[in-house]
């Protein structure tokens, strides 16, 4: 087990966090729009609201009020429905209560002091979102302090727990950074995506792993979710994925393979027209909404909706906007195509084109993808095809390999330094 996940805990990583700003689920979709351009992983936590102001909660009471996590997929499959379109005024002040989908095991609330493998164990089954209280004296933890807080220090303390090492129960019983100081009520939120940056910044912790191929870690996922090119872009929505949220556009091709020719997906759509993504959904098949229907093709058109109408443009969204039509094109929901590209070709361009990777890829290669890009997946392509799927990878497929046994792992390159050890 890689040193630094004995020697961190969970406040080094929220140290400089803002505070956590609840969403209640009578927001309406116009809200959450709003505040999942804002968010991380591109979702939010949806919580019910209090039962009466200035209530003290404890974890298991603040935990019973979460509902579930919100993603931009979510929205713009909530948006394509018939009704949705008939009457998107209507759509967008609808609660997020009846769009969100209940799943109370996706957030849990630690202590800052919780250990940082401890941490990971919890991502592993699941978890996507921890709540962590904000401490005024908080400012990290030294290793030699985390040394001594998770070794000989507590050993008295804690011979009843010695046993169930693997018990990811936080001990109350524990000194906690937070004691006393904690501000009430006052949290921040870490997610997958703070993770896998605090351990890019530690792969000379990590070492071989980071140089290791994802395909010798074992990182590459084969249950993922596709689509046909020629299918209705809307039978994505029919089952949504969950983790991650996202559904491979693919063209088949004779030898029973398929290549990856675009996504749908939460990511895809974070900063997206989500108004001009929902018609688009109802209407174009998946390969037409991934790359945009030709130019000279006057066949597809959609109402005239502003970029991010339902964010930046308030006459727009409460159906004061023109409705002129225009010819559809991938720019209408934040893809940027560089050209015009017919489906079918096997070479595609711009932000449309899916983001993949190689089988052979090292870790450390995949994460620094995943985060310059903010995404919450990495295709992977076989090596010498032209964009033949083979699997994706997620954060849990990364947080599993990071925490593996360094028992039989092959560097693809030559070792270099990737900094200085956590």
């Amino acid at each position: 087990m890689p040193s630094v996940f004995l020697y961190h805990v969970v406040g080094d990583l929220t140290v400089g966090k803002p505070e956590m700003v609840e969403f209640h689920e009578t927001e309406t979709v116009e809200s959450a729009i709003r505040a999942i351009g804002e968010s991380t992983e591109c979702g939010i936590p949806v919580w019910k609201r209090k039962s009466h102001v200035g209530m003290i909660e404890n974890s298991e009471t603040r935990l019973q009020r979460f509902v579930g996590i919100l993603n931009s997929l979510d929205i713009v499959a909530f948006l394509a429905s018939t009704e949705c379109l008939e009457d998107r005024d209507k759509a967008i002040k609808t609660p997020v209560s009846q769009v969100v989908v209940p799943n109370t095991s996706l957030l849990k609330q630690v202590d800052p002091a919780t250990r940082l493998i401890d941490a990971l164990e919890m991502m592993k089954q699941g978890v996507r979102r921890l709540i962590v209280p904000k401490s005024m004296g908080w400012k990290g933890m030294s290793k030699r302090f985390s040394i001594l807080y998770n070794g000989k220090w507590l050993k008295n303390a804690d011979t009843s727990n010695s046993s169930s090492n693997n018990n990811l129960t936080i001990n109350t019983n524990r000194p906690s950074s937070s004691s006393g100081t904690s501000i009430r009520d006052k949290f921040c939120c870490l997610s997958r995506e703070d993770v896998i940056r605090f351990l890019i910044g530690c792969l000379g912790a990590l070492a071989p792993l980071p140089l290791s191929s994802i395909s010798s870690l074992g990182a590459i996922n084969a249950n993922y979710n596709s689509l046909e090119a020629s299918l209705p872009a809307i039978e994505a929505t029919r089952k949504l994925p969950e983790d991650p949220s996202a559904i491979a556009v693919v063209e088949p091709i004779p030898n029973g393979q398929c290549k990856i020719i675009g996504e749908i997906s939460a990511s895809r759509l974070w900063k997206c027209d989500y108004l001009a993504a929902a018609w688009a959904l109802a209407n174009l098949s998946a390969g037409q909404f991934v790359m945009g229907v030709e130019d000279n093709d006057t066949s597809r058109s959609l109402p005239d909706f502003a970029v991010n109408s339902a964010v930046d443009d308030d006459n727009t969204a409460h159906g004061a906007g023109s409705t002129r039509l225009r010819k559809f094109s991938s720019r209408s929901i934040g893809f940027n195509p560089g050209n015009s590209i017919g489906i079918g070709r096997s070479i595609y361009r711009g932000r449309s084109a899916p983001l993949t990777c190689k089988i052979t890829s090292s870790l450390a290669a995949v994460m620094a993808q995943m985060l310059s890009h903010r995404a919450t997946h990495v295709w992977v392509i076989e090596d010498h095809s032209d964009d033949v799927l083979v699997g994706v990878v997620g954060y849990r497929d990364i947080l599993a390999a990071v925490t593996k046994q360094p028992a039989s792992v092959t560097p693809v390159n030559r070792p270099e330094a990737f900094g200085t050890l956590c």
